[in-house]
């Protein structure tokens, strides 16, 4: 599962904008960090492998510079699901992510949308993507075994699961600033964790909330929802909540 702001050598939001006039930067730093974890999985007996590109619409991974070790490459927006493939495997690898948002001093820190999205709870609880990819990923019964990302997003995961192993490739300055290691060093740690990842999967716990989940949203814009949408009940004129039999299914009808 990839992100984009937790790549090794991103800092700065030019580099993650589709319009960014250094977007190369990513698709470059992505396929090249799926390459190595695709690798070092395939070296450590893992017999398939869906890599799914998540980051904006899911269009930022070179296809014709993959690794031919992956199984499958998904790509583009399914808007009824997320994870295609998700029932097909046993664990889930997260690269490249990033801190929730208002998470002081973390690069690029934000919860599904930087430019709409203020702040986003699941029961209660205010969380980033990181929880919110491993618990449609627990709903699945799949344990998410390794993160890779700057240091505030390996302490957020660890947090929810510690059982995860991470691979913390940057430190972050700022949200616009980071220490960032050498690229062959960031490469040799994501081979070393993707190895010890799935030698520890015995011990890795998928990450389950309780039922039903109840999904609250709050805008930087004022609510606008067609009629059609009874479900979905509005706090406030920025906020909005949907309460559903799973994470999945709540994040899609908030939306």
């Amino acid at each position: 599962m990839l992100d984009a702001e937790g790549l090794g050598g991103i800092y700065e939001s030019d580099q993650v904008l589709r319009s960014g006039s250094r977007f190369n930067d990513c698709r470059m730093f992505m396929t090249q960090e799926v390459n190595v974890c695709v690798e070092a999985a395939k070296e450590a007996g893992v017999e398939k492998i869906y890599v799914r590109d998540l980051h904006g619409g899911g269009y930022s991974i070179l296809w014709e510079q993959l690794s031919p070790k992956a199984d499958y490459l998904i790509i583009g927006n399914c808007p009824d699901n997320r994870w295609p493939g998700l029932d097909d495997c046993e664990g889930v690898i997260l690269l490249g992510f990033h801190a929730m948002a208002g998470t002081p001093k973390a690069v690029l820190e934000h919860s599904m949308s930087s430019a709409t999205i203020q702040n986003f709870w699941i029961n209660g609880q205010k969380t980033g993507e990181t929880a919110v990819e491993a618990a449609i990923a627990g709903d699945h019964g799949k344990p998410c075994i390794m993160i890779s990302g700057d240091d505030k997003v390996c302490a957020e995961a660890k947090v929810i699961m510690p059982w995860i192993v991470t691979a913390e490739v940057k430190r972050s300055l700022s949200c616009f600033s980071a220490m960032l290691l050498p690229q062959a060093r960031v490469h040799a740690l994501l081979r070393e964790k993707t190895m010890e990842a799935i030698k520890n999967f015995p011990n890795a716990k998928p990450y389950v909330v309780s039922k039903p989940v109840t999904v609250r949203v709050e805008r930087t814009e004022r609510v606008q929802l067609p009629a059609n949408r009874p479900h979905v009940k509005i706090i406030d004129g920025r906020t909005t909540e949907v309460t559903g039999s799973g994470v999945e299914e709540s994040l899609l009808m908030n939306f």
